[in-house]
């Protein structure tokens, strides 16, 4: 063996040459993110980004939400932050096996129109759907509510036109989605249906 192939003891690690090590770990970071993308990588990174008293979702437009406090805000923005758009607004706070995705389109036409269309295109609840309902806002707003319970778990969702007046057809549709483990929704409904009383259009609307 010539000098140049000979490592030290004292950079060796069972039998390895220590100084690849650097090199190595990055090219499997590398390959792990090439198979499993970035959904994989942030599934491994645990969120700490806890809803606190006092903070406000925004939602665009000036619109806004009272999300739970407690609830981890895995994706959206705090009023004060970098600003949404009300119509491609995404939004999702989790807490325990419990989901709440706030999502924003462009649409013109009534709210149950709009949650037609996203059943269409999405599905509906799971399970059994109950029939739909209807859900006033502390401001106003009128959502419309369609539920559904099975093995596969619980779900609400809910459907709003962010405007009043003559301003809400052509006003930025917002779904709320609800989704928890199989008879689990009951333990988070009070704190639901407050985040969904609290939800505001913006003051032009």
């Amino acid at each position: 063996m010539s000098t140049r192939e000979w490592v030290p003891v004292e950079q060796r690690w069972f039998g390895l040459d220590r100084r690849t090590f650097k090199a190595g770990f990055s090219a499997l970071a590398i390959a792990l993110l090439l198979i499993y993308g970035w959904q994989g990588l942030n599934a491994a990174i645990p969120w700490h980004n806890e809803i606190r008293a006092g903070q406000v979702l925004d939602l665009g437009d000036g619109a806004t939400a009272v999300p739970p406090v407690g609830w981890q805000l895995e994706q959206g923005t705090l009023v004060g932050g970098a600003g949404a758009s009300a119509t491609s607004l995404q939004v999702l706070l989790a807490q325990g096996g419990a989901t709440i995705e706030l999502i924003g389109a462009a649409y013109d036409g009534s709210a149950a129109a709009f949650l037609d269309q996203v059943h269409r295109s999405q599905g509906s609840p799971p399970g059994v759907t109950a029939a739909r309902g209807s859900l006033t806002t502390d401001s106003g707003l009128v959502g419309v509510v369609e539920s559904g319970s099975g093995p596969s778990g619980d779900g609400v969702d809910v459907a709003f036109k962010m405007g009043t007046g003559d301003a809400v057809d052509t006003a930025p549709a917002l779904l709320v989605r609800v989704r928890t483990a199989s008879g689990q929704f009951e333990h988070y409904e009070d704190q639901v249906g407050a985040m969904l009383r609290s939800i505001t259009p913006g003051a032009a609307r």
